[in-house]
């Protein structure tokens, strides 16, 4: 059995202030994008089992800037001689954007701190992010030391990384946190980082961002939001300070931890593209800002082509995409029940007749074309629990063909069947090879070798030649169309007992050689339906050839 017992709430509240209320929970979306700060190459590359090279480091680099991240933190240099070497080639080969700030960590200790400042120096503009631990069992269990003594480790930081500013050649901002926070006493937070504050004293040209991650998530992320408003409401200087968090997922609730922060009062997110990072990972940057994204606010990073995105992400990293990830993942647009494929081709029909510009589909929450991912490939996916919906979109969308409702009904019982008996999904060529080897054109015991038509007063009299269990035969009939006449020649030749209960028309292609379909359902006299479908550059020609189809499928 499970002991629970052993565990207990690990976080803090902020004191309780009295006629204090939280303000965050009035609001119910995030109206503006928050200042987004990748730590791919940093949190996310030392997370990986195979740490990225000099060169797949680059690569990241330049993809998260394609992107629009205008913050990225590119390592922790005194770490290793990569981490230390890729921060100068960057500066070297002039690879950083003006309107890109490159950020590194350090710990506050002074031989680290100085190689930092070696390996920044000539940077056209840098954040120096600097940390030591704050929580309770932090200062209880590993550093043994008091309040005040971890306070001062703080203060001695900042001092020494002001001084090297002055010092080193470079543009450099600052950045501080207090690691654990998620551990750490609220109050005694805010006294660390305000006295981080008085030390650094900045401006509103030149603000100091405090960061205040979930190192580890210890709390349901509403306990973590209001950590944020109230330290927010107690910083010195707040309009010089850029509120920063930066959510682990240890609880599986990163994004809403960024997302509650940011409606708390934090300006800035510090994320990894599909959540990468230590142990559950960090905030996926790509899961809250397209939740922005689909709430209608530009979140001012570009996913719109994810399946690039992807490929680059799990090469270099030599991770893998889950494919349920939120709008990245493989199948988390897919539909394979038939129930929601009826509702997301009907959806998908309705926008595009109403021409309609706000995107409003059943089960989709975005158009997949914005994000480079297509309706056929993503979102209508065919096995046994497939339905008619689906399978007739899936064929009108790629192909053309608009099968009539008791048809596509027909279609999906055999196209499952398929699926059933393969154990696998079908892809849509499959789906159509299915289509086309079932109702198209089809061959059998009725062969229709030549028609020929004449008008006879109302009507139209229609002599056709043909072959039946392998004998010639002619046959002439009269209706009221050249369908009409063709069947009755058929029936009144052959004594074949069928009614045409249903026939339909549309053409495949533009132009003057376009192709027509046509759809024939046949009533028999044993209460049996059969279909057929038809091709052919003369719309009569493709009824006609509809018809045998469906003869043939008797």
């Amino acid at each position: 059995m499970m002991d629970a017992s052993k565990y207990s709430i690990g976080y803090y509240n902020p004191p309780v202030e009295e006629g204090h209320v939280y303000r965050w929970p009035q609001k119910d979306h995030i109206e503006k994008p928050p200042i987004w700060c990748s730590v791919d190459l940093r949190d996310g590359n030392q997370s990986l089992i195979v740490p990225m090279s000099l060169e797949e480091k680059l690569e990241m680099f330049q993809m998260l800037v394609k992107i629009g991240f205008k913050e990225i933190e590119v390592g922790f240099p005194a770490a290793s001689e990569t981490e230390f070497e890729f921060m100068r080639t960057l500066i070297e080969r002039n690879m950083i954007p003006e309107d890109v700030t490159v950020q590194v960590l350090t710990q506050c200790r002074d031989h680290i701190i100085r190689k930092t400042f070696e390996a920044v120096k000539g940077a056209p503009r840098a954040i120096i992010h600097f940390y030591n631990s704050t929580s309770v069992a932090q200062r209880e269990q590993v550093f043994k030391k008091s309040k005040e003594e971890i306070k001062q480790i703080a203060i001695d930081g900042a001092k020494l990384v002001k001084q090297l500013s002055q010092e080193y050649e470079g543009n450099f901002l600052f950045e501080y946190s207090p690691e654990s926070f998620t551990g750490t006493e609220p109050e005694y937070a805010v006294e660390v980082c305000n006295a981080v504050i008085d030390i650094i004293e900045p401006t509103k040209e030149r603000p100091l961002i405090l960061n205040l991650p979930v190192t580890v998530e210890m709390s349901m992320p509403h306990v973590y939001a209001n950590q944020i408003e109230w330290c927010c409401d107690h910083f010195h200087n707040r309009d010089c300070v850029l509120v920063s968090t930066h959510p682990h997922n240890d609880r599986g609730t990163g994004v809403s931890c960024a997302e509650m922060a940011v409606l708390a009062g934090a300006d800035r997110v510090e994320c990894c593209l599909f959540g990468n990072g230590e142990r559950t990972g960090n905030a996926d940057a790509i899961t809250v800002a397209m939740n922005m994204y689909a709430q209608g606010v530009d979140p001012g990073l570009d996913f719109s082509n994810m399946p690039e995105i992807c490929e680059i992400y799990e090469r270099v990293t030599r991770m893998h995409v889950y494919e349920r990830t939120p709008y990245a993942g493989a199948l988390v647009f897919a539909a394979f029940s038939g129930s929601h494929q009826d509702a997301i081709a009907k959806g998908m029909t309705y926008y595009r007749q109403n021409e309609q510009h706000q995107w409003n589909c059943p089960y989709i929450p975005i158009d997949p074309t914005d994000i480079s991912r297509t309706y056929d490939a993503d979102v209508i996916r065919i096995n046994s629990q497939s339905g008619k919906g689906g399978i007739g979109f899936l064929l009108e969308q790629n192909f053309g063909y608009d099968l009539p409702k008791k048809m596509r009904e027909a279609l999906s019982y055999t196209v499952k069947d398929v699926s059933d008996h393969a154990h696998k999904e079908l892809s849509v060529n499959e789906v159509l090879n299915v289509f086309e080897d079932t109702y198209l054109n089809k061959s059998g015991s009725f062969k229709l070798i030549d028609t020929h038509f004449k008008r006879i007063t109302d009507e139209i009299e229609a002599t056709v030649t043909y072959e039946y269990n392998g004998v010639s035969h002619e046959a002439i009939g009269t209706g009221n169309g050249r369908l009409d006449a063709t069947a009755n020649a058929i029936r009144k030749a052959t004594g074949i007992r069928f009614k045409v209960s249903h026939y339909s028309e549309h053409s495949l292609d533009q132009g003057s050689t376009s192709r027509a379909c046509s759809y024939v359902g046949l009533d028999w006299e044993d209460g049996t339906v059969t279909w057929g479908a038809g091709t052919h550059t003369d719309i009569i020609f493709a009824g006609i050839k509809a018809l045998v189809s469906a003869i043939n499928n008797k």
